[in-house]
């Protein structure tokens, strides 16, 4: 069962900004970090050369990105590609990218715990991540010796927005000793006042690996209602959500059921616990993805943010993809030009605290050192 709080009041912050940017006219902005001195910004003209060398990249995503814009953003490939390898980069690309970024210029693709662990790995000096800011953040708390940026400080999240360490602090008053596992969709803030974080895809696991009848789970009130039914685990959450999983509906997937009774429904755990049970399948983005690959439904639906259909779609275009499209206006913030530009400056890095790094480290930890 699980026991939902009230949300402290306020709303989160809106997109202030469109949530697909264009792909010229961007004034430069000037470098931050002393380290690194800015480089002259590449030629972005679209040339008969370009074309030849950036075509391999455009047979990875022809499926999915008409060949009229193609043009627009070979250029700005070939550029970031190239500006890699100057800054000695990593470029990490969430599964919520669009096409051009997550195929054609990301060297780490997954969720976002996978991407943060494989780039404490990486030999780079600088991570970029095409992700949203708590991503980045725990970027930095796993590799505190690399540069990380992001390529617009303004992509946020409902989830990470919407709870505070002061609110975490207060859940322990209310219930004293109940351990705290916490999703990595969080800030460093929140993740310093917990015992262990979760995943979409291990939160059971991290739940029962506890040992104790009753846990704190936050801030997706949503995914633990959905661990909830699947545990014996008593779980307490606040009302967080994300908002793009929590606007689908069972009568929206009920009739995609009614129009085609062949079509397949899969859903990320982060939607409402209604939602999954009309679902063929529910999991993680990297187990949708998996699931998609292994089983090649002829027709499916992905409840989930819609640039993920789109990528999977570029890998498996034997499979027809039905489009529910939610998207993340946060997600929607990454661009290639605002990319090239924080390569180009070195500008947007983020930082952590060391102390509160520390704290919220040994959280993430904890989850990553479980036994497999």
């Amino acid at each position: 069962m699980a026991l939902v709080l009230d949300k402290r009041s306020g709303e989160t912050p809106a997109a202030k900004a469109p949530a697909k940017q264009a792909l010229e006219g961007k004034e430069a902005t000037p470098p931050r970090n002393p380290r690194f001195k800015p480089l002259p910004m590449p030629d972005l003209e679209y040339t008969p050369e370009v074309a030849r060398e950036m075509a391999p990249y455009y047979e990875r995503v022809k499926h999915v990105i008409p060949a009229v814009e193609w043009p627009v953003y070979a250029p700005y490939v070939k550029a970031i590609n190239e500006l890699k390898k100057e800054r000695n980069a990593v470029l990490l690309a969430h599964n919520y990218m669009t096409p051009e970024i997550f195929h054609c210029v990301g060297d780490i693709m997954g969720d976002s715990l996978h991407l943060a662990k494989e780039a404490a790995r990486a030999e780079a000096d600088v991570i970029v991540q095409c992700g949203v800011h708590f991503m980045a953040e725990t970027s930095k708390i796993l590799s505190p010796e690399k540069t990380v940026l992001i390529p617009d400080s303004r992509a946020g999240c409902s989830l990470a927005e919407g709870i505070t360490g002061a609110d975490v602090r207060a859940l322990k008053a209310k219930y004293p000793g109940v351990p705290v596992v916490t999703y990595v969709n969080t800030t460093a803030e929140v993740k310093a006042e917990s015992d262990i974080c979760c995943t979409s895809s291990n939160a059971v696991q991290v739940v029962e690996s506890l040992g104790v009848p009753e846990v704190i789970m936050i801030p997706d009130q949503y995914l633990a209602m959905n661990v909830a039914a699947q545990t014996n685990v008593k779980i307490h959450t606040y009302a967080g959500s994300c908002e793009v999983h929590e606007r689908f509906t069972p009568e929206e997937l009920r009739a995609y059921r009614e129009d085609d009774p062949s079509i397949v429904i899969i859903a990320h755990p982060e939607c409402p616990p209604d939602v999954v049970k009309e679902a063929d399948f529910s999991g993680s983005t990297s187990a949708m993805i998996n699931w998609v690959k292994v089983n090649k439904p002829k027709k499916v639906v992905m409840v989930t943010e819609c640039s993920m259909s789109d990528n999977v779609a570029a890998e498996t275009p034997e499979v027809e993809f039905v489009r529910p499209c939610n998207l993340c206006p946060h997600m929607k913030r990454i661009t290639l030009p605002n990319i090239l530009d924080a390569l180009v400056y070195m500008h947007e890095e983020v930082t952590v605290d060391p102390a509160l790094a520390a704290r919220a480290r040994a959280a993430v930890e904890r989850m990553i050192n479980l036994p497999v």
